[in-house]
């Protein structure tokens, strides 16, 4: 029997294999390509699924798992079809891999690669929520992705720290309102492209006050483009992990993004809520975004926003209510009311019954989703969604419902009788899923009984 490669040759061979797969992507994309570069192509991506399961498996046993686990679809990359490891949103709302949305853009394509819409920009902002539900999957599928490298970490060296200082110095101080506006624009392209520029603010901790002072000079003030701007280099510095506790703890910048987030126009609010989702991935600074007052507008931006507004928010909104405090902000802010009917209307269902998952642990707020209908809406969303993930959270909701208000347990059963959705998903929906129908479904049965006994 021949020997097995030893790990080392398994990650050597994924690495080849990614190059390969890069190159024949990027002839692909060109345009033009001989049918036998698509054949090549689906070859390497078969190989370099074979080669990774083989180091996940000798990691941890990732790979045998994540051959008998069904991976939820979505937390797989449009791009590489494999499990993201790092996944970012982009413009259009979608989410990807960050290392294959990358490569597509240094192909040169400016469209979202589902939805063929065409960029504006090519910012990428990571997907807290995403990754930290692929990380929970992962661990209870006994499935090890190999470590991302953090390459966001780099320190600024003294010539970037030059070249900040020298734009911040004209935002701050030139006499010239368009000298201002024009310095702004670059920061703000700069904290886009270059992330080391991203890492100054850790040796300029309080530019980004400074910035904000700026802005109430003449011919800034009123500016709406001058806000966007602003907003985004907050954004653009939020990304950086260690920049989160520095933007967190200066209050100005907290203020200002809520301050936009009501006030400014759509893109200064969307990229808003992107900011406010960026930093609340930091949970000291969950507490103090509530507190100054960012739930109310963010509900109000999800309920009227632009889908990729609405997007923002709603994972803002989710990062947010990991705090028990925030859950009883949002639900006197309305949550509850514009969730259910984003689902009503199909609009956000997705994010919306992920945010209606988390609030289902609070009995109070479990009764709030019930006076708005929601055993109905659950059990559609059940019947009728075709996400695993969307399955799993209703079915999340409309648990609580029947724990905390067993007469609804017979509308359920009315329901069941029909349609025979729970039962189903107790066969063929996720783990999470499986054991909340299961559940529903004894209580049922214990009920049916008892009434059985009483006749």
């Amino acid at each position: 029997m021949a020997k097995p490669a030893p790990a080392g040759e398994d990650e050597q061979d994924a690495a080849a294999l990614r190059r390969r797969l890069r190159r024949l992507v990027a002839v692909a994309t060109a345009g033009g390509a001989a049918a036998e570069v698509f054949d090549e192509a689906a070859a390497a991506l078969s190989a370099l699924r074979e080669a990774e399961v083989g180091v996940g498996g000798r990691k941890g046993g990732g790979g045998e798992a994540a051959a008998a686990a069904a991976v939820p679809a979505q937390f797989l990359c449009p791009i590489s079809s494999g499990i993201m490891r790092d996944p970012v949103v982009i413009e259009s709302g979608q989410t990807y891999d960050r290392q294959f949305i990358e490569e597509w853009f240094s192909a040169g394509n400016k469209i979202c690669p589902q939805t063929q819409q065409v960029l504006s920009h090519t910012n990428l902002i990571p997907n807290h929520l995403v990754r930290t539900m692929i990380s929970q999957w992962c661990t209870e599928n006994g499935i090890t992705l190999p470590q991302i490298e953090n390459q966001d970490e780099e320190n600024a060296t003294n010539s970037e720290q030059k070249t900040f200082d020298q734009i911040f110095a004209k935002i701050t101080s030139s006499s010239s309102s368009g000298e201002r506006k024009q310095a702004i624009k670059d920061l703000r392209l700069l904290t886009k492209r270059n992330s080391d520029f991203r890492a100054v603010l850790g040796q300029r901790p309080d530019s980004i006050a400074q910035m904000i002072l700026a802005r109430s000079s003449p011919g800034l003030q009123n500016d709406p483009q001058v806000l966007e701007d602003m907003v985004t280099i907050i954004l653009n510095f939020s990304i950086l992990d260690s920049n989160k506790k520095i933007i967190g703890d200066d209050s100005e910048a907290i203020q200002f993004l809520i301050w936009a987030l009501k006030l400014g126009d759509m893109g200064s609010r969307s990229n808003s809520a992107a900011a406010i989702f960026t930093l609340s991935a930091l949970d000291s600074n969950k507490e103090k975004i509530g507190e100054l007052g960012a739930i109310d507008p963010l509900i109000d931006l999800l309920e009227h926003g632009s889908i990729i507004a609405k997007k923002d928010a709603a994972s803002a909104i989710f990062n947010l209510c990991m705090l028990h405090e925030n859950r009883s902000i949002a639900a006197r802010s309305g949550i509850v009311d514009v969730a259910m009917r984003a689902i009503e209307d199909q609009s956000l269902v997705e994010e919306s019954l992920a945010i209606l998952a988390l609030l289902s642990r609070n009995q109070e707020m479990v009764e709030i989703i019930t006076e708005f209908n929601g055993t109905a809406s659950m059990l559609r969303s059940i019947r009728e969604s075709e996400c695993k993930r969307s399955k799993e959270n209703a079915m999340v909701v409309l648990f609580a419902i029947c724990t905390y208000n067993r007469t609804k347990l017979k509308e359920v059963e009315a329901d069941e009788i029909i349609n025979g959705s729970l039962a189903l998903l107790a066969q063929t929906g996720t783990q999470r899923a499986k054991r909340k129908a299961s559940g529903i479904l004894e209580k049922m049965k214990r009920t049916m009984h008892n009434r059985h006994c009483s006749c």
